[in-house]
């Protein structure tokens, strides 16, 4: 057998998730969403200034099926896709509009028979990476910086019946609000604030969405990678 041990952020104790309870409109759709870092989860867990707990599971992955988005298969703008088919946002522009499209013809993973979703968790910091470079603000390149930026860290989503009937309660941990609500505060800001010095370093040679557009540029193009 194979387990991990995953960590959940809450302002409560959750001793039985349950398949089918949450927002639809989060990274990877409906799920349930946890860390392997149990400093990551106590963060999530104080988004103000009260205690929350760092729930502590076991999973049992033998017999699941993993997509792993930062598996050498797959490029940033496969997470991108996922991401903004997730998120609800306003598209102002037509080339926005038009980017929308291209990610979804072009890099959408079908994620229907997949169990499990690894990868990049989209903060609000993240988010605005997303939106820039859909709007034409950021290319490719300074996208895939802006990953790294902050280290807001990955997640792993629970999305199948199956996977919620393979994961076992253990335990948790306080996540003392006085402490944790600064240290994701600090996290937050540090990211906004490379995010913001990133927009004043214009990358004049890079691949913009417009550029991958009219290029027609696929999985494979070695442009990505």
């Amino acid at each position: 057998m194979s387990k991990i041990t995953l960590y959940h952020g809450s302002q409560k104790i959750i001793q039985k998730p349950v398949f089918g309870e949450g927002s639809v409109y989060n990274d990877y759709g409906l799920g349930f969403y946890c860390t392997q870092s149990i400093e990551l989860a106590k963060e999530w867990a104080c988004p103000s200034l009260d205690d929350g707990f760092a729930n502590c599971y076991e999973l049992e992955t033998d017999g699941l099926r993993l997509l792993d988005l930062q598996s050498e298969e797959f490029c940033t703008l496969h997470w991108l896709a996922i991401l903004v088919n997730n998120r609800k946002f306003d598209m102002e522009t037509l080339l926005m509009r038009q980017g929308f499209n291209y990610l979804n013809k072009t890099f959408l993973p079908d994620i229907s028979d997949y169990d499990i979703i690894k990868g990049y968790r989209a903060d609000d910091s993240y988010f605005s990476f997303a939106r820039a470079f859909l709007s034409n603000q950021i290319s490719y390149a300074q996208l895939q910086n802006a990953m790294k930026l902050g280290k807001v860290g990955e997640e792993i989503m629970l999305k199948s019946q199956r996977s919620f009937e393979k994961i076992t309660f253990t335990g948790y941990e306080i996540a003392e609000g006085q402490k944790y609500y600064q240290l994701r505060k600090i996290r937050t800001d540090r990211s906004k604030s490379e995010y913001l010095s990133s927009l004043k370093n214009a990358d004049f040679s890079g691949l913009f969405i417009r550029d991958l557009i009219l290029q027609e540029v696929k999985p494979d193009d070695p442009l990505l990678r």
